[in-house]
């Protein structure tokens, strides 16, 4: 059974969504959407925690960042804010997540725009040379997912299919 394409799948979704989101933060101080829900959140940090727990040596890379939610969490979990950087194909989308980052004073974790099938993310200050080598850890809350969703080419490949 094949799957029907998903606006999930569409930078066109997105750019909306977070352009809703943006407007929704400077006017009413709405950080937005949380996607998958708090849980999925909690559930994530756990695992991180679990499975490398925090240091000021590890570099942290959130694909699909939003509005920065899990990177946040992380903070709070005891994650150094200078090793954390999240990359989002969405510009209003990094402009919520560096808003909501001011405005908690965590401004020292980096949001990128980044489209991570076309693109390497750019690196940490603590970082030298070739991303490839200098990431811990990617953590995606959903992203793959639902760039896989996306609009199949004559070839009927998706997007993801494409990039690898």
């Amino acid at each position: 059974m094949a799957f029907q394409p998903s606006r999930l799948g569409t930078k066109e979704h997105w750019n909306k969504v977070y352009e809703e989101e943006l407007a929704n933060f400077r006017e009413i101080g709405d950080e937005g959407e949380i996607w998958f829900g708090e849980e999925s959140v909690d559930k994530m940090v756990e695992w991180t925690e679990e499975n490398t727990p925090p240091s000021d040596e590890l570099s942290v890379l959130e694909i699909g960042s939003g509005n920065g939610t899990l990177l946040f969490a992380l903070v709070e979990a005891g994650y150094s804010r200078k090793c954390l950087s999240g990359i989002d194909y969405s510009p209003d989308a990094v402009s919520l997540s560096r808003a909501i980052a001011s405005s908690q004073e965590m401004q020292d974790i980096q949001f990128n725009v980044c489209d991570f099938l076309t693109e390497e993310p750019p690196v940490l200050p603590k970082m030298t040379g070739d991303t490839s080598n200098n990431l811990d850890l990617l953590l995606d809350k959903g992203t793959y997912d639902a760039i896989a969703l996306g609009e199949k080419d004559d070839g009927g490949n998706t997007p993801v299919s494409n990039a690898f």
